[in-house]
């Protein structure tokens, strides 16, 4: 019997483009292409060793004299939440939640094109088509799906687009009516995913980069317990991390 001939993974680098988290620095990505019958395993992997998914890429950052972004993934059997965070639940416990297979719909890109021009006018999500958005959702080689949240109405208030992994969910991006900030729908999505995990017994969700110096990003130390990856080593996330920031998922 013939064996099969594993074909050769290659890894590029981009080119040095600024930073989006941090003002004035430059970014560069390590990526590769998934595709192929191993592409779940190979992702499960990169997750692994600190890599995101995006379309049918996997990236890591590799910016000259810069480590500012931080892998991170909180441990969904030991995650209690906050004072806080127990009030987002209360708030939101109205909602129904549905996990639903990778498909762009009308509606979800009704309300990803109100939050980006809401919340990100003049960046380049906002400028997305219908297209671009059903490429960002449907355009993956692994099992992915999108979690949808509605209230009692049945209208959509937000989206989470996540990775189903061997050892946990991977939160891709999310996005939410602007005008139901109070929900605070990107943790309450946090939540849900973490919720999620220790139903199926699955050990992590990963959170994609922690970046303390940026606010909009600073927000994942306040999944406790977390783990970042230091030095390819996975290690628990100090108490001493201020938590600081509002949970969007990007990144």
């Amino acid at each position: 019997m013939q064996s099969r001939t594993r074909r050769p993974q290659f890894f590029y680098t981009t080119t040095p483009l600024p930073c989006p988290y941090l003002p004035g620095r430059t970014e560069r990505k390590i990526v590769t292409e998934l595709t192929g019958a191993d592409s779940e395993t190979l992702h499960d992997k990169l997750s692994r060793a600190g890599f995101r998914r995006s379309h049918n890429i996997a990236y890591s950052p590799v910016c000259p004299g810069c480590r500012a972004c931080i892998p991170i993934r909180v441990r969904a059997a030991d995650f209690e939440p906050n004072r806080t965070q127990r009030k987002i639940l209360a708030r939101n416990a109205d909602l129904e939640v549905r996990a639903t297979p990778a498909r762009a719909t009308a509606e979800q890109f009704a309300l990803f094109q109100h939050y980006q021009q809401t919340r990100h006018p003049g960046g380049d999500m906002a400028a997305m088509g219908f297209y671009d958005y059903r490429a960002m959702v449907e355009d993956t080689p692994i099992t992915t799906g999108l979690v949808e949240f509605r209230d009692a109405g049945g209208k959509l208030l937000g989206g989470c687009l996540a990775d189903w992994l061997s050892d946990g969910h991977s939160a891709v991006y999310s996005f939410f009516a602007p005008e139901e900030d109070r929900r605070s729908l990107g943790t309450f999505a946090v939540m849900w995913l973490l919720q999620e995990a220790k139903r199926v017994d699955l050990p992590y969700v990963y959170l994609g980069y922690w970046v303390p110096e940026s606010r909009k990003m600073s927000y994942k130390a306040g999944f406790r317990p977390a783990e970042v990856l230091i030095h390819g080593n996975w290690r628990a996330l100090g108490e001493e991390v201020p938590l600081t920031g509002e949970a969007v998922i990007a990144g």
